[in-house]
């Protein structure tokens, strides 16, 4: 977690407890506004994808589900 994002939960930890909602709430738009269908990945998840990809990530799109078995190890 980034240090911004540990510094806004201690402040919002001082806040009482109905103010917390407000600012629960409030962040809950702010990220639905910037993001609606939740498809943008954050840096560390794009680094995540990347270096998943380069290990032999392979697409559940590629596979020929009605035959596996051209997928067996010998």
């Amino acid at each position: 977690m980034s240090e911004t994002a540990l510094e806004v939960a201690r402040l919002m930890d001082m806040l009482p407890e109905a103010d917390q909602s407000f600012a629960y709430e409030f962040v809950k738009k702010l990220v639905r506004a910037w993001d609606p269908d939740y498809t943008k990945v954050t840096p560390q998840e794009a680094a995540e994808l990347a270096e998943a990809e380069a290990s032999g990530f392979v697409d559940d799109g590629e596979i020929n589900w009605d035959d596996l078995s051209q997928y067996a190890e010998e």
